[in-house]
């Protein structure tokens, strides 16, 4: 009979990106009134509850982003992002979710399909497990749950 805990938990690296910082005071009518640390503790508390370990970074630098996504590359399972304003401009962390090759999903508290037309397209999305988009601070909660199922059905045979 197989084991139910197969091992060490799943690491997955959750990245913010810029002016995320600001949040609960930041446009609460588009991003909501939760803090940055107050969404971390509500995804800690997701990693608990499917028993897998995550390490949140938050940072308005481009390159300290791609330094991040680079320094995750057989450090973490998984890497659950939202690139915020740098998903529509950042070739450079595209580049280097793809050189690493670690399943990603992109998470975003509004719905950027129905804000203006310079944020429909994401260089992330392309090379993403998904995306999730509109629900607020339960963009990351629903993207934990499905970049861990993805990561635990291509982990076990069918």
């Amino acid at each position: 009979m197989a084991s139910s805990n197969p091992g060490p938990p799943l690491q997955i690296l959750v990245l913010h990106g810029p002016n995320l910082n600001l949040l609960g005071q930041r446009e609460p009518n588009v991003y909501g009134s939760l803090t940055l640390t107050e969404i971390n503790k509500r995804i800690d508390d997701q990693a608990r509850t499917l028993q897998v370990k995550v390490s949140c970074f938050q940072s308005n630098h481009e390159g300290a982003l791609v330094d991040a996504i680079q320094a995750a590359w057989g450090e973490y399972q998984g890497l659950l992002i939202n690139p915020a304003a740098y998903t529509h401009t950042s070739v450079a962390m595209r580049d280097a979710i793809a050189a690493v090759k670690l399943p990603t999903v992109e998470v975003h508290l509004s719905n950027i399909h129905q804000r203006e037309a310079f944020r429909h397209h994401s260089y992330i999305a392309p090379i993403a497990v998904g995306q999730i988009s509109g629900f607020g601070y339960y963009s990351y909660i629903l993207g934990l749950q499905a970049l861990v199922q993805h990561l635990r059905d291509t982990a076990s045979p069918s």
